[in-house]
């Protein structure tokens, strides 16, 4: 394929599409309530930052990839290995892939069965997800490990009518014989809902190889994903909540570079998430309580040929038991505590070798929200976990958000700790585990503020932060062990900027600066950045809506240049992508859409050597009933 400059700039013609439909401006004030934070909140009480990806964002973008739409979140930094399916981190204020909590309907999904205990996010398509809330900042005391960048709080879909049966579907075809459906069929009947949805993508994709290596065999992708939940009331203030997801990918990649750059290997994941709870409401609703039980199960397999024998592989599992409990103590006063019990395992098998290994952790927590006056909010917690390999740990969290006088402006203060607890690979691998690893800790502040803007119809939020993770866990050149080398440092701005200046017209900018550097003494990369994440991104869209129905879209993405010690310079270079859809209602019920991704054809990396797509079109049709 022939590919464009490195950077692309965006032609003023392009504008042309983004002229508003005069429409008389009407103001927006709704609560928007967020779980992010550990606990049914008021975005607007909550003294962190927290960014949230709707369903109506959601089917704007058109986009299939989670990873691509928290790109355009502030702070978020994502880099893949090729094409769609391949090995994808997510970073939050600079943190390790594996320094994020992310749960899906509750259910935490960081791999026990991976070296640090990250999500993969090549292997989640956004099939039918319907929201996703991301809070930045470090923030045990609520989820306990892996909360140091942050957390990302993923949700499948609820029934879309509010009483009876809802069916949603929709497919679409393009670029590398892609081909993708959705379906998914929900009920409704006063307090009992019932969703269930399936999605599958095949695709031919792109070389994960970069074509200067001389590669130019595609590694395509098959993905089916599938959910399910029920919510039940069982009378007595009692209720059921059931839930399920499942993911079953198999992938072609390149495992090395060189000559040739092609490789035939294979590898096939599946997931499986359960949760089961029950809820109940006491005393009047003053006590109200959640116990559950969760499982993960990961399995991954690699072959060194499409029809080969599976030639290594590996599993990860975690079983929890999880109480959590809020008492309204008083007006005004809420108090939150709970307990929980992690029992994940390992297993890595070839090369002669066949491993396994499991731990437990118990935790207990407690949290306490106060509302003294109507515009200010305060919440503190303390947790503590108990390891079965490194023994104890205790978080500390705090935040604050205060309305000013003028009614529109908000101040947030929060102070969060974190920790990630050493993964099994990394504590009892044979060859590089270390069985006295601490646990990595890091400790964060943020400063912000939120203020309504256009009568109400958008909303700014900045925030400076700050973040120090200290026993970092790395890898030993000198004892070709993991050990608790690392310190690391990152700070930064963050702006967030949406407002719809007329009904027909809606605006969204993201920019964020984070600067992350490693803070090992005695380290040769002493005070350089941390590799592959860029200091500067920038995302912004406009969407209009036209008078018969027509909607059009251009989205904007920009990251600045980027460490890699891999690459011959050391550097990535920035870039600049632009996409552009449209879609058009042809019934009540039926809608066409339509996107072209990489419109300018920038060629860029975010891993070195890794492969991204160039121009790619794409069109289907949505149906809702």
């Amino acid at each position: 394929m022939t590919r464009g400059r490195r950077h692309s700039a965006v032609p003023v013609a392009a504008l042309g599409l983004l002229m508003p439909v005069p429409a008389m401006a009407q103001a927006i004030q709704e609560t928007i309530i967020v779980t992010a934070t550990g606990a049914p909140q008021d975005r607007d009480e909550s003294g962190q930052a927290i960014s949230i990806i709707d369903s109506a964002t959601i089917d704007r973008s058109q986009s299939w990839s989670v990873g691509d739409l928290l790109a355009r979140l502030p702070s978020v930094r994502v880099n893949s290995n090729g094409s769609l399916g391949a090995v994808t981190g997510v970073s939050l204020r600079g943190a390790e892939t594996g320094q994020t909590l992310v749960l899906i309907d509750g259910v935490p999904v960081n791999d026990p069965g991976s070296t640090a205990d990250a999500v993969d996010f090549g292997n989640l398509l956004v099939g039918n997800i319907r929201r996703i809330e991301v809070m930045r900042g470090s923030n045990a005391v609520p989820y306990g490990s892996e909360a140091i960048g942050g957390v990302i709080d993923i949700s499948t879909r609820d029934p879309d009518a509010p009483e009876g049966l809802s069916l949603r579907g929709s497919a679409e075809g393009g670029y590398a014989e892609t081909m993708r459906g959705t379906a998914d069929l929900g009920w409704r009947a006063g307090e009992l809902r019932v969703d269930a949805g399936i999605a599958g993508l095949r695709t031919d994709g792109i070389s994960s190889a970069a074509t200067r290596f001389g590669a130019s065999e595609r590694d395509g992708l098959e993905n089916w994903t599938a959910h399910a939940r029920i919510e039940a009331p069982l009378g007595a203030g009692l209720s059921l909540d059931l839930r399920g997801y499942a993911i079953d990918a198999t992938l072609d990649y390149d495992s090395f570079f060189g000559a040739p750059a092609d490789s035939a290997d294979t590898s096939k994941f599946r997931q499986a998430t359960g949760y089961a709870g029950l809820n109940a409401s006491s005393f009047g609703g003053v006590l109200r309580s959640r116990l559950s039980v969760t499982y993960l199960g990961n399995r991954r397999d690699y072959r060194y040929a499409p029809d080969g024998p599976v030639e290594f592989g590996y599993r990860g599992e975690n079983w929890r038991i999880d109480y959590r409990g809020q008492v309204a103590a008083a007006s005004g006063v809420d108090l939150m505590f709970g307990y929980t019990h992690d029992a994940p395992n390992y297993r890595f098998f070839g090369f002669g070798s066949d491993e396994r290994h499991e731990a437990n952790t118990d935790s207990v927590h407690g949290m306490l929200i106060l509302k003294p006056t109507s515009r200010l909010s305060l919440t503190g917690g303390v947790r503590h976990d108990s390891h079965s390999a490194f023994g104890g740990v205790t978080t500390f969290g705090a935040n604050a958000n205060l309305g000013l006088a003028d009614e529109r402006t908000r101040i947030r203060f929060a102070y969060g700790e974190g920790f990630r607890t050493p993964s099994l690979y990394q504590l009892y691998d044979t060859f590089s585990g270390t069985s006295d690893l601490a646990p990595e800790r890091s400790e964060s502040f943020d400063l912000g503020m939120d203020r309504r803007i256009a009568d109400g119809r958008g909303r700014v939020s900045l925030t400076l932060f700050t973040r120090t993770t200290r026993n970092q866990i790395d890898f030993d050149m000198a004892t070709y062990r993991y050990a608790n080398l690392a310190r690391t440092r990152a700070r930064g701005v963050e702006l967030e900027v949406s407002v719809s200046p007329v009904d027909s017209l809606d605006l969204a900018l993201a920019y964020s600066f984070v600067d992350t550097r490693d803070r090992s003494l005695g380290s040769l990369n002493y005070d350089r950045h941390l590799a592959r994440r860029p200091v500067h991104g920038i995302s912004a869209s406009v969407d209009q809506h036209w008078r018969f129905g027509l909607a059009t879209g251009v989205s904007l993405r920009m990251a600045s240049d980027a460490v890699d010690p891999v690459a011959p310079a050391g550097t990535l270079d920035g870039y600049v992508l632009v996409d552009l859809r449209a879609s058009l209602p042809i019934s009540e019920h039926i809608e066409l859409y339509g996107r072209l991704e990489n419109a300018f054809d920038t060629d860029y990396e975010t891993a070195y050597g890794y492969a991204t797509y160039g121009r790619a079109a794409y069109g289907g049709i949505r149906v809702r009933i």
